[in-house]
């Protein structure tokens, strides 16, 4: 103990003047320094439970900070591994727990990409009917969050309601609320209830009527604007070099969007724009999402003209992934043993590798998959939108103040199941 103390002892000290090295873990401070270094989170409130951030302050000004994502410890794509192919969407509702439908239909197509299958035309509408819905509920709780953060609650009460109000379309579609796993390999999981259309309608009127509402209250309110215009800004290529997508991408003026660039389900029939801003700040970035709550709307209601004109049929005819009816399994041995073999052994997908992407509510959302041709998967990789823009995070907020941490890590809208690694 005595030698080791003495070690210790002839250790070079740090220079309190010597500036901080502006990559890697912040270090400890100097003895004598007048910086403060502060632990923000992962118990924090606006940490979300699985943030911390190691943050060296000079005065209120933010000189270096550490983020680090991971206190979740989920093991989402092990957990997959150990699963049957099926059995893996309940895993995809919790990756990102706002917008879990998205997850569904992503990793679906994945596996439909090993399969080759073409899913009929009424359940690629349900799938888009579902993705936008999840996309509202993803961005009503962004921006409404975000504003209660800098204590407009009543901006945030406007905005949960109409979340709530989407959570009821949502129920009404797949009987849950939040874990939904509605996608099944070939479709989906049932077709709209009776009444969805018409009840769908009204509930957009009352979410655009609460939309109006929130924009008088917040898009020219001084205070709003200025804690949140210039601040966390980022340049398009410097978004482009950390892999940004999604409306974060796009308020730095980028109008990349899955659904226009790469089209699936039905985004290829639907009419819609794609908001961008200019200055990639946290004031754009609000901007964007609530444009894009407004298309989402435009493309719900196109979807419900043209499903009507689609045939009944919501999941492929194929044995390999769709499991008898349950009639048949209690009067017929082949329908018996073939729904115990899926349900036992797991559908047998094809021997290969694939990879699919989607349009999630924060970014590019991405499901790499490898089979051996058995009934779980070999290896399951996800690319999750959150992931580099929290790593970015850095980048917007050193030389900013301490009371613009929070909004900014806000504007990001991370998500920890998406970003557990």
């Amino acid at each position: 103990m005595q030698r080791r103390a003495d070690r210790a002892l002839v250790l070079k000290k740090p220079d309190p003047k010597k500036p901080l090295p502006k990559m890697g873990p912040v270090p400890n401070l100097p003895e004598g320094s007048s910086k403060m270094l502060m632990e923000l989170g992962p118990s924090h409130p606006a940490m979300h439970g699985t943030i911390k951030m190691r943050v060296v302050l000079d005065g209120e000004t933010v000189e270096r900070v550490d983020v680090d994502p991971g206190y979740l410890h989920r093991g989402f794509e092990k957990s997959c591994e150990n699963a049957t192919w099926t059995m893996c969407f309940p895993y995809t509702d919790r990756l990102n727990y706002v917008s879990p439908l998205i997850n569904n239909n992503c990793y679906a197509a994945a596996v439909e990409k090993l399969f080759d299958l073409e899913i009929p035309d009424r359940a690629k509408y349900c799938r888009t009917i579902a993705a936008e819905l999840s996309r509202m509920s993803d961005h009503l709780t962004c921006v409404g969050a975000g504003t209660m953060e800098l204590g407009a609650f009543t901006g945030m009460l406007y905005l949960i309601e109409s979340r709530d109000t989407i959570w009821d379309a949502v129920e009404e579609l797949c009987g849950a609320r939040l874990t939904v796993s509605y996608a099944r390999i070939g479709g989906v999981v049932a077709d709209l209830p009776p009444g969805f259309s018409t009840g769908l309608r009204k509930k957009l009127d009352r979410v655009n009527y609460l939309m109006d509402d929130v924009e008088k209250l917040l898009t020219t309110n001084r205070i709003f604007i200025d804690r949140m215009k210039g601040v966390g800004k980022m340049s398009s290529s410097e978004a482009i070099d950390w892999g940004w997508t999604g409306p974060c991408l796009r308020s730095t003026g980028v109008a990349y969007d899955v659904r226009r660039a790469a089209p699936y389900d039905a985004y290829d029939r639907v009419d819609f724009n794609v908001p961008v801003g200019s200055e990639g700040d946290n004031y754009d970035r609000y901007l964007v999402r609530m444009q894009e709550l407004r298309e989402s709307s435009k493309i719900l209601l196109q979807c419900l003209d043209q499903i009507e004109k689609t045939p009944p049929q919501i999941l492929v005819d194929d044995a390999r992934v769709r499991l008898p009816e349950k009639e048949k399994v209690h009067t017929a041995i082949e329908e018996l043993m073939n729904h115990f073999k899926i349900i036992i052994d797991g559908i047998q997908v094809p021997k290969g590798e694939a990879y699919a992407y989607q349009e999630g509510a924060n970014g590019e959302l991405g499901f790499y998959l490898v089979s051996t041709g058995g009934g779980k998967p070999w290896k399951m990789r996800c690319r999750p939108p959150c992931f580099p823009i929290t790593s970015s995070i850095q980048t917007m907020i050193e030389g900013s103040m301490i009371a613009d941490i929070v909004p900014t890590f806000g504007s990001i809208n991370m998500i920890g199941g998406e970003c557990d690694r």
